[in-house]
């Protein structure tokens, strides 16, 4: 009998930058709140650029970044723990796959004892639903996404900013799978797989004009169980059926003039991957969107996208989008209007 040569596979290794993130991460936990500047600077460079959802935008500098974001969420969700289901790493596509970003999304948990941006305590469990990318050059972190769910934090709290929203949204978990914590070192063939269908997926959207109709067009890049898990104020959806139906489709027909989307970090390691923009895109919500009525002025969407491949088709999609920020550039602050902070 012929002898099979076992099959070879090249690894990208990731272990250092991980290493360091992971490690970043957990001091952002531990740190007493009063010295997370300190411990920050332990890890960042010092030109560290951060970009966080409304009302924060960009951040210089990592003692300003604790002091404008960290100290008080830390201080407004005591005993707090990163509740982590998604990590990977990869090289950037989008510069020609030289810069390395690490990718974490879950939960921030803690217990809601102080107010945070108007945002009444509860007392009891909160989750802030968020995802990061931070880029690591010369054995420092150089720049971070951190994208959060305000307003799903708001409507635990009783402050629910937004009128309806087309799907459903919960507590969300992490991969059906339960295998999205790659620690360990990842076959590149898997993740150029897993990043070919997520370009895939951006080509068909991108258009709009397929010639086909949406579960079709869909259906080309999805698994027809697919998850898509939106944000607060979308929501999220199950099935291509209802996805066309929930979100995809009254998205598309509320919005004229979409721009080309761009992306600052498009990455994937193993069957995971995703991306960030600042903004992604900007569209016209002409037709109303989130239950709210249409305008002619040209909103911003700064989102971040979390897939998970299974096969040669997407299974789950996590999605966070600057609703905030969105509504902020049509001329409504949600945040200020919940709070009773508006002017």
């Amino acid at each position: 009998m012929q002898k099979t040569e076992p099959q070879v596979y090249n690894v990208l290794t990731f272990k250092e930058e991980k290493r360091l993130v992971r490690a970043h991460h957990a001091a952002l936990i531990s740190a007493d709140p009063a010295k997370i500047g300190e411990s920050m600077q332990r890890d960042v460079a010092e030109d560290y650029l951060w970009r966080g959802f409304h009302p924060f935008g960009l951040i210089n500098g990592a003692e300003t970044v604790a002091t404008r974001f960290w100290a008080p969420l830390r201080t407004a969700l005591t005993r707090m723990q990163r509740r982590e289901d998604i990590f990977f790493a990869g090289t950037n596509e989008i510069d020609g796959f030289k810069g390395v970003w690490v990718v974490s999304m879950g939960h921030l948990v803690g217990l809601f004892d102080q107010p945070w941006l108007g945002i009444k305590p509860t007392n009891k469990m909160a989750f802030l639903r968020y995802c990061s990318f931070d880029r690591v050059e010369n054995g420092k972190i150089t720049e971070t996404a951190m994208y959060f769910d305000i307003p799903h934090l708001m409507t635990q709290a009783g402050q629910c900013p937004f009128p309806s929203q087309t799907a459903f949204h919960l507590v969300q978990p992490g991969p059906m799978t339960h295998d999205g914590l790659l620690l360990d070192d990842q076959p590149e063939e898997t993740g150029t797989a897993t990043l070919a269908a997520i370009n895939a997926m951006i080509s068909d959207l991108g258009q709009w004009k397929s010639g086909l109709t949406l579960e079709d067009e869909l259906a080309r890049t999805w698994h027809d169980d697919m998850i898509w898990w939106g944000p607060e104020g979308i929501g999220a959806t199950y099935t291509i059926e209802r996805y066309a139906k929930q979100h995809a489709g009254p998205f598309r027909a509320g919005f004229t003039d979409r721009a080309k989307t761009k992306h600052i970090a498009r990455l994937a390691e193993g069957h995971y991957g995703g991306f960030f923009g600042w903004p992604n895109f900007t569209a016209r919500p002409t037709g109303g969107f989130m239950g709210l009525p249409g305008s002619d002025t040209s909103g911003e969407f700064r989102v971040i996208d979390i897939y998970r491949r299974d096969g040669d088709k997407l299974a789950e999609n996590w999605i966070f989008i600057d609703l905030l920020h969105f509504w902020k550039t049509q001329g409504r602050d949600f945040l200020a209007e919940a709070t009773g902070q508006s002017t």
